[in-house]
């Protein structure tokens, strides 16, 4: 390409700014260009003509390549700048520090204390941990297990569950000191920042499973800290299915596809998942969450996270209190609606990936606080359940939460794989001032987490693949194996030694040291008394819900035991739930065609009285979010003769409020507008049908609209935004649309429906953002 060719080029690039012509609101848009006008330095391959003959064969040429104008050009992300101390700044363009010297990989422990692979310091490395001096050994030592794990494993696939996964990088940065309750390192100061890393899954689907699939959603946090990894391994669920680890097999193998013939794809509606809830009470709980809207939420960055499980936080001085984790985002939670959920899938599979993806690189980074509720023994003690019990919650009510800090997700991944597919999340990840309850689920956990990798991973070191490495230094004896990173100097791979100084040496109290937690008890299989009360928080939260919230969960339960073939499982599953509210197995069992069936025998008769019998906490609508229509999706249809003054208004007005706007037309393009001016329709009815976005506004001008009337795409369009309880705005002869498509347009009665002349779209917007920021207008449906 000549000079003067890319020299106009550019001109035209930079003109198309400032054309008059309407486009999404892109934040990358200066990216788009500079990518174009790149390619186009390359119109052809020049070379191509020279791959041929034998004395080319003998002389290839060098190959063609350009200098972008842009150095964000070549990279993965917008978002590599904001650096942390675990993913430093940029690459350096033309370098691969992969093949840089040797000696950055080399370790030398002198004068370093004993770590563990996540750098954590090693208290203890010359006794297994065990109950009493001449007790059995325990299931908690992670320190045994890794050092003989990596040993068992030093002479030389997907996950079996959350295997669909997306995440992003970030910093946690904490309000205040913690040093009261913890001296673990993310909390040891105001105003302190830890990188994260983040990755939000789903459960039952395999890696190319859907998005939107009706399941508990995973919520991993890595935090890199100062004394090590620490991994808050959580869903977005604060219960689970099982109180014991020894059932998680049972658990997996039935909800995922039945092995004759490995269907369905990640779902739960078939026999073999509800003959076996059907069999465990104890699910009945985790049941009620994920047949509820908190099992399709509308978005990663719009969704709670929780620990699940009651962990010990311990202080400098050994005291410890019994903690729960919970995140909250500053976005809101929302969800979809099961209709919604299902078009999407077949739509846009990887809608919540991304979601994610874009809302970062877009600049609008998600932000959540961590709330801790904190307790004592003596508290847990006194509660109507058992704080070890994985299928219970802790209401706020009874323990408010504490805020402590906030997380942000301001960077993506460069590479999916080395990144987000590579990671490792173990619940065995604790740092020092973070410690274990005995709930034994999550002693299950500490042990299977680290396992599946190396079976996964290739090998006992995954911990050095980049995105698991510490920040904190490791240094230890354990060496070899499948992928080993390190470069150890010198002859010593053994403690105690001479030969080498007696180092990596113990850090003694400076490290991680357990909880001494008294257990003076028989060793026994078996469950304690509290553990048999299957039913008061399945009913607590039932009834902590709106009435629509009431309704989804019915429809959730009815669609998924509709789906189930055998009959006997249904009405046991009926039976069980006749102990969680009456109202609710009537309205299920209506909706199977079904008697209700007697209840269920419990197995517990007289169960302690719950403290509280509903929690506003426990309702969706809690937590509206303090963003407002931020990020949201807003579509706006155009077609020839489209009014242009009232959408150049409503652009301006909603993206000065952060909202996302695309034009739709029948069609990707151009369209003419009243005044001559151009609009361009960035996506089309067919590639994005009107179920992916948040909002809908039909425009003024009667050429354009009965353009968009004769269109058949135009009504399917209008119909879902409604049928999904979305905001609908039209303005002048747009009003047409609504009463074409069947749907009362009466702005008194529909709070989600706004009626406005094109002369008004100024006056119209702050009505139109607030409606839209209320995400759904439930009482259309419950009407």
């Amino acid at each position: 390409m000549t000079n003067e060719k890319k020299a106009a080029r550019s001109s035209r690039a930079k003109d198309q700014v400032n054309d008059g012509v309407l486009r999404t609101n892109d934040i990358v848009a200066k990216l788009a260009g500079a990518s174009d006008d790149f390619a186009a330095t390359i119109p052809h391959n020049s070379t191509k003509n020279l791959e041929h003959g034998h004395d080319n064969a003998l002389a290839p040429p060098i190959g063609e390549s350009s200098k972008p104008g842009f150095d964000k050009v070549t990279a993965s992300t917008i978002t590599e700048q904001p650096g942390t101390a675990k993913t430093g700044g940029p690459a350096q363009i033309g370098i691969n520090a992969n093949i840089a010297p040797l000696d950055q990989f080399k370790v030398d422990p002198s004068g370093q204390r004993l770590t563990t692979n996540q750098g954590v310091p090693v208290g203890d490395n010359q006794n297994t941990l065990k109950a009493g001096l001449r007790g059995p050994s325990l299931l908690e030592d992670f320190i045994l297990r890794e050092k003989i794990t990596h040993f068992d494993h030093e002479r030389i696939p997907e996950r079996v569950v959350h295997a669909r996964g997306s995440a992003a990088h970030g910093y946690f940065e904490a309000y205040d000191a913690l040093d009261k309750y913890t001296c673990a390192a993310p909390f040891s100061e105001k105003g302190k920042t830890t990188p994260v890393f983040v990755r939000f899954s789903t459960v039952a689907g395999e890696r190319g499973s859907k998005d939107t699939a009706r399941d508990a959603r995973g919520f991993a946090v890595k935090f890199y800290t100062d004394e090590g990894n620490w991994d808050l391994v959580g869903n977005n669920i604060p219960v689970f299915f099982i109180q014991d680890a020894m059932k998680f097999p049972d658990l997996v193998h039935a909800v995922k596809p039945e092995p004759h013939h490995g269907m369905p794809q990640a779902a739960s509606a078939h026999d073999t998942f509800w003959d076996f809830v059907s069999l465990m009470p104890e699910s009945t709980h985790m049941l009620m969450w994920v047949m509820s809207d908190r099992g399709i939420p509308r978005s990663y960055r719009m969704m709670q996270g929780f620990g699940v499980h009651t962990f010990r936080l311990v202080n400098n001085l050994g005291q410890s209190v019994f903690c729960k984790f919970h995140w909250k985002p500053l976005q809101g939670t929302h969800s979809l609606v099961w209709d919604e959920a299902v078009k999407i899938s077949g739509a846009d599979p990887d809608y919540h990936r991304r979601d994610l993806w874009e809302a970062i690189e877009s600049g609008e980074f998600p932000e959540w606080e961590l709330g801790l509720q904190i307790f004592t023994e003596d508290q847990a003690d006194s509660f109507s359940f058992d704080v070890l019990d994985s299928t219970k919650l802790i209401p706020e009510e009874l323990i408010p939460l504490t805020p402590v800090g906030r997380m942000v997700l301001n960077r993506n991944p460069d590479n999916f794989f080395a990144e987000t597919e590579q990671v490792a999340f173990c619940t065995a990840h604790v740092i020092p001032g973070i410690n274990f309850s005995n709930d034994p689920l999550l002693a299950g956990r500490i042990h299977s987490y680290s396992d599946t990798q190396i079976t996964r991973l290739g090998g006992p070191n995954f911990h050095e693949i980049p995105i698991n490495a510490p920040v904190a230094a490791v240094q230890n004896n354990q060496r070899d194996g499948l992928h080993r990173q390190a470069v150890h100097r010198g002859r010593v791979a053994y403690e105690p030694n001479s030969l080498a100084g007696g180092c990596p040496f113990q850090a003694g109290t400076e490290g991680f040291v357990s909880f001494p937690d008294s257990n003076a008890q028989d060793k026994v299989r078996g469950k304690p008394e509290k553990f048999a009360e299957h039913y008061a928080q399945a009913t607590l939260f039932y009834n902590s819900q709106t009435a629509v919230e009431q309704a989804h969960i019915v429809d959730g339960f009815r669609f998924e035991l509709s789906k189930v073939a055998v009959p006997a499982i249904r009405e046991r599953m009926l039976s069980s739930l006749v102990n969680v509210s009456g109202d609710l197995a009537e309205r299920v069992a209506a909706g199977l065609g079904m008697q209700v069936p007697e209840a269920m025998p419990k197995a517990m008769d007289n169960p302690q009285a719950p403290e509280i019998t509903e929690s506003r906490a426990l309702s969706l609508t809690a937590l509206p979010g303090l963003c407002g229509v931020r990020t949201r999706q807003i579509a706006v249809l155009v077609e020839e003769g489209v009014i242009h003054a009232s959408l150049a208004s409503l652009h301006s007005a909603l993206v000065h409020a952060g909202a996302v706007v695309h034009f739709i037309g029948p069609r990707v393009g151009n369209f003419a507008t009243d005044s001559g001016a151009m609009v361009e329709a960035d996506k089309s009815m067919e590639n994005a049908p009107g179920f992916l976005f948040d909002a809908l506004i039909l425009p003024d001008g009667n050429p354009a609209v009965q353009a968009l009337v004769d269109n058949p795409e135009t009504m399917e369009f209008v119909k879902d935004h409604f049928l999904h309880c979305k905001t609908i705005l039209a303005l002048g002869d747009g009003h047409r649309l609504l009463e074409m498509a069947g749907i009362e347009a009466d702005a008194e009665k529909d709070p989600g429906i706004l009626l406005a002349q094109s002369a008004d779209a100024n006056a119209i917007a702050p009505r139109f953002i607030d409606a839209v920021a209320a995400h759904r207008h439930s009482s259309r449906e419950a009407g």
